[in-house]
């Protein structure tokens, strides 16, 4: 059953209620007595976990991941080892 959050227009009193979703709406304020107890619009409460959900999709060794940041580390690592001058010297063999 899902718990929805009321609040009085009137005197500003705010409960959250649980109730079936077959229930009607409450209208009377417990605090003030007044018809003026409407629901409020809230984030949800709950995080979808599992294989198969958007939030665990792209986690890990993804195709998709992978092959995004692989061209970026391919060319960097070319730029890097074009950029360095080399330092050993030329080999002078006598025989």
């Amino acid at each position: 059953m899902p718990i929805y959050a009321y609040r009085c227009e009137a005197c500003g009193f705010e409960k959250d209620v649980l109730q079936k979703l077959s229930d009607a709406p409450l209208t009377q304020c417990p605090s003030c007595g007044q018809a003026s107890f409407a629901k409020q619009v809230t984030a949800a409460g709950f995080q979808l976990k599992g294989s198969g959900w958007y939030v665990t999709d792209f986690r890990g060794g993804s195709a998709s991941s992978s092959a995004a940041a692989s061209p970026a580390a391919s060319t960097t690592g070319a730029a890097a080892s074009t950029s360095t001058p080399s330092t050993t010297a030329p080999s002078t063999d006598a025989s």
